[in-house]
């Protein structure tokens, strides 16, 4: 059985029998990762100190919108970092449903858009405002977008939120998905170390900002109701939405691990101590299982120190 499915059933009893038929009598608790760093930190940290109060776990690879219908039916447990604004259409049935199951915040305090760097506003006066795109397109230009400006998106499994949000805007901008984190991190390091322009979706808390003067594009407004691609028009634009950033279970993990759901309610991490982290894999070379062992030496997240 899977969730598209249950569109046409009633919703709640049809991802309730989805959920159960999936459940087994493994007493494994099975952690989603996803294929960004600071996620697979996030995962690493709890899965450690679940493991330390007895639990078995194991972790299992997921597409960051795909995963929803996994933890809904069952077949996943646990994921310590959920970025609300790219969730896809299972979440929010399943959350309504009641067979995903939002603990609380992780404690960022994240904000994702376009990002350039700051010697770009000499070439492009009008910016940060994202008015200034339609005038200084051509600046951006590369040999794969011809006449048109390059923006560097996300890799295409984590959302086409800047596809939708250029053509919403009829922006003259070719978009172009990184292929993978490692590979947007290697394009914008090298545009600035160049002094060459970019244009690129990207995010805090990174690393990257201590390295670099990246400055985020400006809309005419903010609005947490905001949605990249859809109802907005030039001069009355808000952009893109910006995430909570949450931690969700499946229904039945409270009943099943009450003193592991006491911890998932209690773990977070902020700003300062995942940029620390993501800076020893991404750019000193460390792996997420050596910076998570040598982070939880001096560390109890469930305590929050």
């Amino acid at each position: 059985m899977t969730i598209p499915f249950c569109k046409t059933l009633a919703g709640a009893a049809c991802f309730a029998a989805a959920a159960g038929a999936a459940q087994a009598d493994d007493s494994t608790i099975k952690i989603a990762v996803n294929d960004w760093t600071g996620q697979q930190i996030s995962a690493r940290i709890a899965g450690s100190v679940l493991e330390s109060m007895g639990h078995k776990v194991r972790y299992v690879e997921a597409d960051a919108v795909g995963q929803h219908e996994k933890i809904a039916m069952g077949e996943l447990d646990f994921n310590p970092e959920i970025w609300t604004n790219n969730v896809g259409d299972v979440f929010p049935e399943a959350v309504a449903a009641g067979v995903i199951n939002i603990v609380g915040d992780l404690g960022l305090e994240p904000r994702e858009g376009w990002y350039y760097p700051a010697y770009m506003e000499a070439e492009c006066p009008g910016l940060p405002s994202y008015q200034a795109l339609y005038d200084c397109a051509a600046i951006f230009a590369t040999e794969s977008s011809a006449s048109q400006g390059q923006l560097l998106a996300y890799p295409e499994t984590w959302g086409s939120q800047s596809v939708d949000q250029v053509a919403i805007m009829d922006l003259p901008f070719a978009v172009k998905p990184a292929v993978d984190e490692g590979a947007l991190i290697q394009s914008i390091s090298d545009a600035v170390a160049a002094k060459q322009p970019i244009l690129a979706m990207f995010w805090q808390p990174h690393w990257l900002h201590s390295d670099f003067d990246l400055k985020p594009v400006e809309w005419d407004s903010t609005s947490a109701g905001c949605v990249a691609g859809y109802g907005q028009t030039r001069g009355d634009a808000c952009g893109f939405a910006q995430a909570a950033v949450t931690k969700i279970t499946s229904a039945a993990f409270a009943d099943r691990w009450p003193d592991a759901y006491a911890f998932v309610s209690a773990f977070n991490l902020d700003n300062q101590t995942r940029t620390a982290l993501i800076r020893q894999v991404n750019d000193e070379g460390l792996s997420v299982e050596e910076v998570v062992a040598k982070w939880l030496e001096t560390h109890n997240p469930a305590a929050g120190t």
